[in-house]
């Protein structure tokens, strides 16, 4: 009989997907197989009109109408490059901070070499969140940009996104939110805090399948950010020029047609059972694992103590054991699957003094996960340091 597997690892991807996922990834793979925006016929115009709707409900589910401001890419990374490349210019400045993923960090080291861009890291406090008047005293006179994280993928802090962009824009400032570890677990009504960029992949929290990522632009900054990709897209093929039209002018070559389909199928499933109700059902079930892990006088959990202020990531260290152990022990023995190391934040790491100790032991949940694998989870974890 083959052993359950108890999967705590969806800040990397979430598992189990939705049934309605994989019935919208194989209905494209087995009857519209057509791509988009390419031919007139039937199935294609199908395709385009999925495509679309897609757009819809990901702009619903962040409180816009603005749909044809919705960019698709090829994952969260590819989005959060498309803003840094495309936004700014020779000696900008761009404040950031230690809570984030190697998305934004390298891209943002890649510019300071090549373009001279000035880079401001805000420390993180304590319980991993920035502050915002750290924010706000970071600003130059020649700040161009601030990009952050809305949840740490290390310790699954919040960060003070609203009150940050209240403070960007009453300076002149433009804003990019890295929303990978937030998209689906949090509300961020673009209606009521118009974050200038929000960039997200499709495979986490908004249950798509992998290779899929998308951007929301407001209306300006649509106007200000370059292209980083030009080729093919169906319209004004005549010409050798980019189109400046959304969203062609960020969409050349064949989208990922079946990740997009599933994406929406996700995007449906997660409006149909709300965000607000799906945080709350997670968050209980990660209040029981810190509860249970702050029972083994061995283990540190890292990140707010305050469960207002995270959401479904855990990280631990565990004394005397190397955390690529632990995963490997927690896997073999009892088929609980988690991350162990860095999870590409180095300076947030840094910042906890685990960077030189192999980083973290990482759990994270999904709305699928139940409260018998979390209970197991804590058993094992017992059986393992005692």
């Amino acid at each position: 009989m083959a052993r359950e597997r108890i999967y705590l690892d969806n800040a990397a991807t979430s598992w189990p997907k939705p049934a309605s996922v994989v019935e919208a990834v194989q209905h494209h793979m087995t009857e519209l197989g057509a791509c988009a925006g390419r031919s007139g016929y039937r199935e294609a115009n199908e395709v385009e009109r999925l495509i679309g709707d897609t757009r819809k409900q990901i702009a619903y589910l962040f409180g816009t109408h603005s749909q044809e401001h919705v960019i698709f890419g090829y994952n969260g990374t590819d989005m959060l490059n498309l803003a840094l490349h495309g936004f700014l210019q020779r000696g900008d400045h761009v404040i950031t901070t230690t809570v984030e993923h190697n998305s934004i960090l390298r891209p943002l080291s890649t510019m300071k070499r090549m373009l001279e861009i000035e880079v401001t890291h805000v420390e993180a406090g304590e319980d991993s969140r920035v502050s915002v008047d750290a924010i706000e005293n970071a600003i130059q006179d020649n700040t161009r940009l601030v990009a952050l994280t809305h949840v740490s993928n290390v310790t699954g802090a919040i960060q003070p996104v609203e009150e940050i962009f209240q403070v960007a824009k009453n300076r002149g400032v433009r804003m990019l939110v890295d929303a990978a570890q937030s998209a689906g677990h949090l509300d961020l009504n673009l209606g009521e805090t118009p974050v200038d960029m929000v960039a997200f992949s499709g495979h986490k929290g908004l249950l798509g399948p992998l290779g899929t990522g998308a951007m929301i632009l407001q209306p300006e900054v649509a106007e200000l950010l370059h292209s980083q990709r030009q080729g093919g897209t169906g319209t004004k093929s005549e010409s050798d020029e980019q189109p400046n039209e959304l969203p062609a002018k960020f969409e050349s070559g064949n989208a990922n047609v079946t990740g997009i389909l599933g994406l929406r199928a996700g995007v449906e499933y997660i409006r149909e059972q709300t965000v607000t109700a799906l945080h709350r059902h997670t968050m209980q079930n990660v209040s029981r694992l810190i509860e249970g892990l702050q029972s083994m006088p061995q283990v540190r959990i890292l990140g707010p103590q305050n469960l207002e202020h995270r959401t479904e990531v855990v990280s631990i260290q565990v004394d005397s054991f190397d955390p690529h152990e632990l995963a490997t022990a927690l896997d073999s023995a009892f088929g609980v699957q988690c991350r162990a190391g860095l999870h590409c934040a180095p300076l947030m790491h840094q910042h906890l003094g685990t960077l030189g100790s192999g980083g973290t032991l990482r759990f994270s949940l999904s709305i699928f996960t139940t409260a018998e694998q979390i209970d197991r989870t804590l058993e094992a974890m017992q059986a393992i340091v005692r």
